[in-house]
C-alpha cells in the first residue's frame, strides 16, 4: 500500500513516511492509493481487535501480521460497549479508555505505530493542536516512548479545567504551550510548521493530530464492529458522529467505501456548522470558529473535510447519498441531557448529546437502528453538565488523579515565529539537560 497526498503534488510514499511526515510536502494529507475491499465477517458480533486487524491489515502491510496483531491488543485493551439508550437508538461508548475519550482509539495506535516505524537517530517532534480530548489522548499515548518528544498547543481559556489538566501536568517528554487564540489559530500555526521547510526538516516534525493517516485509520475498525452489534443487524445502520475536525467521520465513510454494508451517516455539529452548509449548499465556507459548551467541536475549518472531498472525489450528490448532516444550539444541547438524564438516569456529555439530536432528526424519516458515537466521558465536562442536572457527577480515579498535580503549560501569543523560537530553545534546553 503505497500513500498519496490530497493535493496531488507529492510523490507516493509508504506507511512509515506517511506516518513520520503526517503532513504531505505540498500541505496535503495522506491518504491510500487505492481503497481495498475487505469482508468485515458482520454476520455474528466481531471481537475488538478482529475487526481492528480488518480494518488496518491492508494498510499496514510492511508490518508483519503478529506484530499487528500485538499492537493493536494493547493498544485496544479496554471496553468498547454497545449500549441501548432509547428505541431503535444505541450508544457506541468510546470513553473508557485510559483519558476518557475515543481519541485513545487512534492516539495509541499512532503511538505505538510510530515507535515501530521509528529508526535511531535524531528525535521526532510530534506537533498536535487540540480543541480538548486530542491533547490529552496524544499526551497519555506518547508519554515516554523513547524517541519521541510531544508539543501540545492549545487555546488558553478554552478547554474545560479537567481537559487541561490531563495534557498539561505530565511533563517529561510532554510539552504544552496555551495559546492566545482559538483552535484555528493552534492548528494554522501547525500547519504553518509543518510548510516551513527548515524548522520541518531540523526538528523532524510529525503530526497526532488526525491530520496524521495513522490516526484517522483505526477509527475505522468501531463502525463495522458497533454495527455487528446491533441486535439484529439486517445490513442497515445510521451513525451519528459528533463532529468537530471531521476524522471520525471521515474513518466512517472509509469503513463503509471498504466494504461495510448499508450504513448511512449524520455530520452531527453544534454551531460551526461549515460542513452541514456545505451539503445543503454545495459551498464551503471555512470560517472562525464560535465558542459553545460543546468545545471539542469547535472548529470553523475542519482539516479532514479534504479528506471527505477527496474520497468522493468532489461529487456532492454522491457525498448526500451517504451523509446528511445536523447542526444544534447550546440549548438544544442542554436540553436533551436533561430529558436523557429525566428518562434514563444517563449522563451524557455534551458532544454525544449532539450526535444523540442528530440521530434523532435522521430518524424521523427512516426506521433504521442509529448508533450514536459517545465521543467522551461526561465527567471531562461537569462545568457544562451539573448546572443542567443539578447533580455532581462523580469524577473515575483515573480524571481524579491529575487534579492536584501543577500544571506545566507555557503562554505564547498567536505568532508563528513565537511558535518556531520555542521550538528552538526547548530542543536546546532538552540536549543541555541530555548532556548534564
Amino acid at each position: 500500500m503505497r500513500y498519496r497526498s490530497t493535493r496531488g503534488k507529492s510523490p507516493l510514499v509508504d506507511w512509515s513516511t506517511a506516518l513520520q511526515q503526517g503532513l504531505a510536502p505540498d500541505g496535503g494529507l495522506y491518504v491510500p492509493a487505492e481503497i481495498p475491499a475487505v469482508d468485515f465477517g458482520m454476520t455474528s458480533p466481531l471481537a475488538r481487535v478482529d475487526a481492528a486487524l480488518s480494518a488496518t491489515r491492508p494498510f499496514v502491510a510492511e508490518m508483519p501480521e503478529s506484530d499487528l496483531v500485538s499492537l493493536l491488543t494493547d493498544a485496544l485493551d479496554f471496553e468498547i460497549p454497545l449500549v441501548p439508550l432509547e428505541e431503535g437508538i444505541f450508544l457506541l461508548e468510546l470513553f473508557h479508555g485510559p483519558t476518557f475519550a475515543f481519541k485513545d482509539v487512534g492516539a495509541r495506535c499512532l503511538a505505538r505505530w510510530l515507535a515501530w516505524t521509528h529508526a535511531s537517530g535524531d528525535p521526532l517532534t510530534v506537533l498536535v493542536a487540540t480543541s480538548g480530548d486530542t491533547g490529552s489522548a496524544v499526551a497519555g499515548a506518547f508519554h515516554r516512548v523513547p524517541g519521541i518528544r510531544v508539543v501540545i498547543l492549545y487555546p488558553a481559556g478554552q478547554v474545560t479545567p479537567l481537559q487541561e489538566k490531563q495534557f498539561a501536568t505530565i511533563g517529561g517528554n510532554v510539552h504544552t504551550l496555551a495559546v492566545s487564540g482559538t483552535f484555528d489559530d493552534c492548528q494554522r500555526l501547525v500547519k504553518a510548521a509543518f510548510a516551513h521547510e527548515g524548522l520541518r526538516a531540523s526538528h523532524r516534525l510529525t503530526s497526532a493530530n488526525s491530520i496524521n493517516v495513522g490516526r484517522y485509520l483505526p477509527q475505522a475498525f468501531y463502525y463495522p464492529y458497533a454495527a455487528s452489534r446491533l441486535p439484529s443487524f439486517d445490513g442497515r445502520a445510521v451513525f451519528s458522529t459528533p463532529s468537530g475536525n471531521f476524522g471520525n467521520l471521515c474513518a466512517g465513510l472509509l469503513a463503509k467505501r471498504m466494504g461495510m454494508p448499508g450504513a448511512r451517516f449524520v455530520a452531527a455539529t453544534n454551531a460551526n456548522d461549515v460542513v452541514p452548509e456545505f451539503l445543503d449548499t454545495g459551498r464551503f465556507r471555512p470560517r472562525a470558529s464560535l465558542r459553545t459548551i460543546s468545545n471539542a467541536m469547535d472548529v470553523g475549518n475542519p482539516s479532514n473535510f479534504e479528506r471527505i472531498l477527496d474520497l468522493y472525489e468532489g461529487d456532492l450528490v454522491a457525498m448526500r447519498a451517504d451523509v446528511r448532516g445536523s447542526r444544534h444550539t447550546d440549548d438544544e444541547t442542554r436540553d436533551a441531557i436533561r430529558n436523557v438524564w429525566e428518562g434514563t438516569g444517563r449522563v451524557l456529555d455534551p458532544h454525544t448529546a449532539v450526535g444523540l439530536l442528530g440521530a434523532r432528526q435522521a430518524r424521523r424519516r427512516a426506521d433504521d437502528p442509529a448508533i450514536v458515537l459517545a465521543t467522551a466521558h461526561p465527567a471531562k465536562f461537569r462545568e457544562v453538565i451539573e448546572p443542567v442536572l443539578g447533580i455532581r457527577v462523580p469524577l473515575p480515579e483515573g480524571l481524579r488523579a491529575c487534579l492536584d498535580a501543577p500544571t506545566r503549560a507555557i503562554a505564547i501569543p498567536d505568532d508563528f515565529d513565537a511558535l518556531r523560537r520555542w521550538l528552538e530553545g526547548g530542543a536546546m534546553e532538552e540536549r543541555e539537560a541530555e548532556g548534564r
